[in-house]
């Protein structure tokens, strides 16, 4: 610009080409800002940490995070569409969650999944429950793998109200079992 400034160009052309250089920037910062709303929100604080974990729902706008569930019992639920295991398991969780009547908070993680989740889950009747899609790790595993480092499908992690990891199970769980472990960690009977 100093260079337009000092040139042997009559000062109404360097002013003209002055006022283009302004124009032309005021172009691109406008089309860089229009560009940067249209990219949607800025990316998230995903955390695989079992103790502040946080990742993008599944089900909804936004992220999921272990500080939402803050006062009441976790079960914490990693799933994938492919797992025949979870197929079995998951309506036992959707029972046991009715029957505790909000006492113990459910979620679910779709984890290492090569196929439809959302689906799955709806498919399931956990569609109703907070879900979140896993990230990183292995395989689309990060929070999978930070709370169980043994492969195998499905996990679940119990926390309590406070947020602090209780215990993780590696393979399916009855009703049966899921209530024993609930009564164990948490002192709750179903009604």
């Amino acid at each position: 610009m100093a260079a337009l400034l000092r040139s042997n160009r009559p000062p109404g052309r360097t002013r003209a080409l002055l006022a283009g250089a302004v124009v032309a920037v005021a172009v691109v910062v406008a089309a860089v800002a229009f560009l940067v709303t249209r990219a949607g929100p800025a990316p998230s604080t995903t955390s695989f940490d079992p103790a502040a974990w946080s990742l993008p729902r599944l089900n909804g706008p936004g992220e999921m995070t272990l500080a939402s569930f803050h006062g009441r019992p976790l079960v914490l639920d990693f799933f994938a569409s492919w797992c025949t295991s979870c197929n079995e398991e998951l309506p036992a969780f959707v029972q046991t969650d009715q029957r505790l009547g909000g006492r113990v908070g459910f979620a679910g993680v779709d984890s290492e999944e090569t196929g439809d989740g959302l689906a799955f889950a709806r498919q399931t009747g956990v569609g109703g429950w907070p879900l979140a899609r896993d990230l990183g790790g292995r395989e689309l595993s990060g929070l999978r793998d930070a709370v169980e480092a043994t492969p195998g499908m499905p996990v679940t992690a119990f926390y309590d109200a406070s947020g602090k990891l209780l215990h993780v199970q590696l393979g399916a769980l009855t009703s049966d079992q899921l209530l024993s472990q609930i009564s164990r960690l948490y002192n709750l009977s179903p009604p």
